[in-house]
């Protein structure tokens, strides 16, 4: 038997607003998304200090391959003396956060107003859509 592990990618689009760029992301974020996540997040994590904010409503699940790719993205920004915000209202999520240990690690927001350093003009420039 033969199984099908092909998923989109798990960004619905990427966008700048207040400087900031604001990542939405869709679907499960777990072993098979991961390294396709952790490459898009690596290049917008590359130029000197990042603010990076991603929104994670959609995600349904995420296991500790999804993890490992926040911690990193948080790394990497913290780095270039950037900023990483987590939006998210599950509690489910924030429950796997505090169970894995990084739940004190991350600034998690329940909106996306709450993250900005402004608030959201219209206008914000698309950088890309997937």
């Amino acid at each position: 038997m033969s199984e099908n592990h092909s998923r989109p990618a798990p960004f619905r689009s990427v966008r700048v607003v207040a400087g900031t760029t604001v990542v939405e992301l869709r679907g499960e974020l777990d072993l098979f998304t991961a390294p396709h996540l952790a490459a898009r997040l690596d290049a917008l994590t590359a130029g000197p200090c990042a603010a990076l904010v991603l929104d994670l409503r959609a995600v349904p699940f995420i296991d500790c391959s999804g993890l490992g790719v926040l911690c990193r993205a948080r790394n990497r920004v913290l780095a270039r003396q950037g900023r990483l915000r987590l939006i998210t209202d599950s509690a489910r999520f924030l429950r796997v956060l505090r169970a894995a240990g990084p739940a004190g690690v991350f600034e998690v927001y329940a909106r996306l107003s709450e993250a900005l350093p402004a608030a959201p003009r219209p206008g914000a420039v698309a950088v890309t859509t997937g």
